[in-house]
């Protein structure tokens, strides 16, 4: 008999591509069988970014929401011939789609994925869920963050506290306490890479700050830090959730011009600094606990040297430690929440998300 599989697709708001898993599932293991990615082509993450700031026409917005579909579609179909030779049944296709704009606040709070999931279905033949975010949002909810409800069925544990510390374009933390009686909480903790990325492609022309060497040549100042952290968004306690519409290269310069005199290397430093910090002080306050963290960020060796800094005690170290390689937690989990809605299981975490009640997320597009 052939093993049920699932297949998560990923974009993150750091818009530099798609992940893709194929994973199994049982109530306490996650197996993952194979693992893909494509880089987004620098035409399709300069459109990306252009929409997300609110640049572009609705023709745009549409032929971009076709092109990434068929890029899904080609990032499923990768991670299955990595797979061919598996006793594996693939039930499922999960998308994230590519987040351009997330308002989850206000008169009418939306969320917008693009990546065409009839595209996914049509062209891969599997069974597509998709759109996971507005059924929480419907329901009250932000929207966001979604993972933590995966974090909660795979990395919880009954003797010790956790925080899973997801850092992608935008930071976000999961308080999974050993006790019953400690709630779960989930929210973004603000810019995870999207500052540094932003700051460093727009100085320098490159994506990203590679291990954070030119931060490493620059200082921080105080006084540009105190600045970045007095915005509203770090005060407010969650549930709460973030983007790029919020946390951009506009940002940076109206900040950065109330002080003029500082460089823009330091200006880079600073905004790493800004990450840790941010990140540190919303952390939940355990003794016992340990940090396993996730994402792009765990791969820029400063950072997380100035995060295990500014977290001691706590330790911080990967998820590779509870068996999930940190390049492909927020992948697998999209599997999982394609599973969960299959199975007519609810997706969402009320706690992190603000949602009214727990909630079956997605829909079904079939092939």
């Amino acid at each position: 008999m052939k093993q049920p599989a699932y297949i998560g697709v990923m974009s993150g708001t750091s818009m530099d591509g798609i992940d893709a898993v194929l994973a199994s599932f049982d109530a306490e293991r996650v197996q993952v069988h194979a693992c893909h990615t494509i880089t987004y082509p620098d035409s399709v993450r300069h459109r990306l970014q252009r929409v997300s700031q609110n640049i572009g026409t609705p023709d745009e917005v549409g032929s971009l929401d076709h092109e990434i579909g068929v890029l899904f579609a080609s990032a499923a179909k990768g991670v299955l011939a990595k797979a061919d030779d598996r006793p594996i049944e693939v039930l499922a296709i999960g998308s994230h789609g590519q987040t351009v704009r997330h308002q989850p606040r206000g008169q009418s709070p939306f969320s917008l994925q693009l990546g065409d999931p009839n595209i996914i279905a049509e062209q891969t033949l599997i069974t597509t869920v998709a759109d996971f975010r507005r059924r929480d949002m419907a329901a009250g909810g932000e929207g966001a963050p979604l993972v933590p409800a995966f974090h909660k069925a795979y990395f919880g544990s009954t003797e010790q506290d956790r925080c899973i510390l997801n850092i992608g374009g935008i930071a976000n933390i999961t308080s999974l306490m050993h006790s019953p009686d400690q709630p779960i909480q989930g929210f973004d903790t603000g810019p995870g890479n999207a500052l540094m990325d932003a700051w460093c492609q727009h100085q320098t022309g490159k994506c990203f700050d590679e291990n954070g060497q030119w931060a490493a040549e620059g200082c921080v100042n105080q006084a540009l830090l105190s600045d970045m952290l007095s915005d509203a968004y770090f005060a407010h306690k969650g549930p709460k959730s973030t983007g790029k519409e919020k946390f951009n290269l506009n940002w940076i310069k109206t900040v950065a011009n109330r002080h003029p005199a500082v460089c823009p290397t330091d200006i880079q430093r600073t905004l790493l600094e800004l990450t840790v910090v941010s990140i540190a002080r919303q952390l939940p306050h355990s003794a016992g606990m340990k940090i396993f963290a996730c994402g792009g960020g765990v791969r820029n060796g400063m950072l997380m040297q100035e995060l295990r800094k500014a977290c001691s005690p706590i330790s911080v170290c990967s998820t590779e430690e509870l068996g999930l390689d940190p390049q492909w937690v927020e992948a697998t989990a999209f599997a999982w929440l394609a599973k969960q809605t299959l199975e007519r299981r609810p997706g969402n975490l009320p706690a992190a998300t603000g949602a009214k009640g727990e909630r079956i997320l997605g829909a079904i597009y079939l092939p």
